[in-house]
């Protein structure tokens, strides 16, 4: 031990040598803080909806099938997806595969990205309600307005026109 202490003592302290301790030390220190135990794990991914061609036209008492899938970008297995609906127009009743009859403009969780939604009209008028869909992350929700219009006798193609009112790729809001 004497030994070791001998040869520092005799170790000469220049200019250098002192700087480049507290610069040595200085970047020890700021290495061992500069980590992170935290993981950053990405939840929210943007997410598309493809809709299937459906029927624009309808009569009372007809029933309109809509069927639907959500296509996210990414993939975390605690995602949940909402839809709700608001009909600002025509009279009838919306039901989420054969089971519940969603309130309007209430949020019902859905059991699965691929699902259906049958729309029954019971008035003869035009028909319009919004579905808007979203995650339970807060991200910007996917909407399309659906419009079926009354049928009329001289229809023939039974008004098998598909076009989203409005179609895109959704991004969710930064966090």
């Amino acid at each position: 031990m004497k030994t070791i202490l001998n040869k520092l003592g005799g170790i000469r302290l220049t200019t250098g040598r002192f700087f480049g301790f507290w610069i040595a030390l200085f970047a020890i220190v700021f290495a061992m803080t500069s980590c992170s135990d935290d993981l950053d794990v990405q939840q929210s991914y943007p997410f598309t909806v493809d809709v299937m061609p459906y029927g624009d036209k309808i009569v009372k008492g007809q029933t309109v099938e809509l069927r639907f899938e959500i296509k996210p970008e990414g993939n975390y297995s605690n995602t949940l997806y909402t839809i709700r609906y608001f009909q600002y127009d025509g009279e009838g009743t919306l039901k989420l595969g054969g089971g519940p009859v969603p309130v309007n403009n209430d949020r019902v969780l859905l059991e699965s990205k691929v699902f259906r939604l049958t729309y029954t009209a019971k008035s003869s008028q035009a028909h319009k309600l919004l579905i808007v869909i979203e995650d339970n992350f807060g991200s910007t929700p996917w909407e399309q307005t659906f419009e079926f219009n009354g049928k009329d006798s001289g229809d023939d193609n039974g008004g098998m026109i598909v076009k989203p009112v409005n179609p895109g790729i959704i991004n969710p809001v930064s966090q």
